[in-house]
């Protein structure tokens, strides 16, 4: 994707291939800062405090962590630790011990000294294999806004949650990446943006790539999705996920599930897009067995803007004394999921059905 026409990555190697790079992308979208993380505790704590997020993306970030502690020790034991304090970062998003244990498969049987530049090289691997797969999720959503514009006629209206584009992955995205495909192919498509409390991400960071990209789009309150479904202003809901079970039920960012709610009462389409390394086939029932990440209640009670001076700025929004819960996550219910676009075409929510696409 591009950032102010030049095209860019979320994550890729520095010259030096003793460092990685990244967007931090809390200060989007009042400002791009790139960020160097030469460490383990570097990459934990991008990861961990969200200056990279998004589930593929964290997994990418974590790979290159784990390759940068093998340049500074490559033993069995800090190897295992390494890979311990990775998946302990965040716990909700499948994608990060997926990515980091698939390079532990790897790098264990290998003598130590050859651990670094295979780790370096499976890293960089990691991240192309995401940016193509990301591409093809696209490919294969597109024909569900093509059906919608062969049908209707006109503008195609999708609702997205949170942020699911290429700020999330290292390129393309998974939700957004069926839109921009759509806006490449010609079509006139237009994008409800919910703001996505309480961090902001689609009011932040999706306003801010489809902006870049030149997509339409309009901001919304989180709780406006449904009074636009229910005036036919949205013909199709698709978001992202962080954990997809194996009958289907999708781990997304809190308030999809009352998307996909007000999107069955309605008649609209509900998909989730995701790589298949978001599916966790040894997890059945998303509400009882998946971990949902309760974050920081400052995330709630304050917001960080920038005020007329151009300043960037942090106020309190809460009573002095008022408490915040912040779950970071919900668990849609595969019953209220009409479809799974994943970068081998579109699933339906059924375990027979999720178990092939994954074989």
């Amino acid at each position: 994707m591009k950032v102010d026409g030049q095209p860019r990555r979320t994550i890729w190697p520095a010259e030096s291939g003793r460092a990685v790079q990244v967007i931090d992308q809390r200060w989007l979208p009042h400002r791009l800062d790139i960020v160097s993380l030469d460490d383990l505790a570097g990459v934990v704590t991008a990861i961990r405090d969200m200056w990279v997020r998004g589930a593929p993306l964290i997994g990418v970030s974590a790979a290159y962590g784990l390759a940068l502690q093998m340049q500074r020790d490559a033993s069995d034991a800090a190897l295992t630790a390494a890979v311990e304090t990775l998946v302990s970062a965040r716990p909700t998003a499948v994608n990060l011990a997926w990515a980091v244990r698939r390079l532990q498969r790897v790098l264990q049987p290998l003598p130590p000294a050859e651990r670094p530049a295979k780790a370096w090289a499976l890293a960089g691997e990691l991240a192309d294999e995401d940016a193509a797969v990301n591409e093809a999720i696209g490919r294969h959503g597109l024909p569900l806004l093509q059906d919608v514009a062969a049908r209707r006629g006109g503008r195609v209206d999708v609702l997205t949650h949170c942020n699911a584009g290429w700020l999330a992955t290292v390129d393309w995205g998974t939700a957004l990446s069926p839109i921009y495909h759509a806006q490449a192919a010609g079509l006139d498509v237009h994008v409800w943006v919910d703001e996505t409390r309480p961090r902001n991400q689609g009011a932040s960071l999706t306003a801010w790539e489809l902006g870049q990209q030149g997509v339409a789009h309009t901001v919304i309150a989180d709780n406006a999705g449904g009074h636009l479904m229910q005036q036919g202003r949205v013909d199709l809901v698709i978001v992202g996920c962080d954990r997809v079970t194996a009958r289907g039920d999708v781990c997304n960012k809190i308030g999809t599930y009352l998307k996909a709610l007000a999107a069955r009462d309605n008649g609209v389409p509900f998909y989730a897009a995701m790589p298949l390394s978001t599916l966790d086939l040894s997890l059945d029932d998303g509400l009882v067995d998946i971990p949902i990440e309760e974050r920081s209640a400052r995330e709630v009670s304050h917001l960080t803007g920038r005020d007329a001076e151009g300043r960037l700025v942090e106020v309190q929004l809460l009573p002095d004394g008022s408490a915040a819960a912040n779950p970071a996550f919900d668990v849609t219910p595969a019953r209220l999921v009409t479809g799974l676009i994943t970068e081998r075409g579109v699933v339906p929510t059924e375990e027979r059905a999720l178990r092939a696409i994954a074989a």
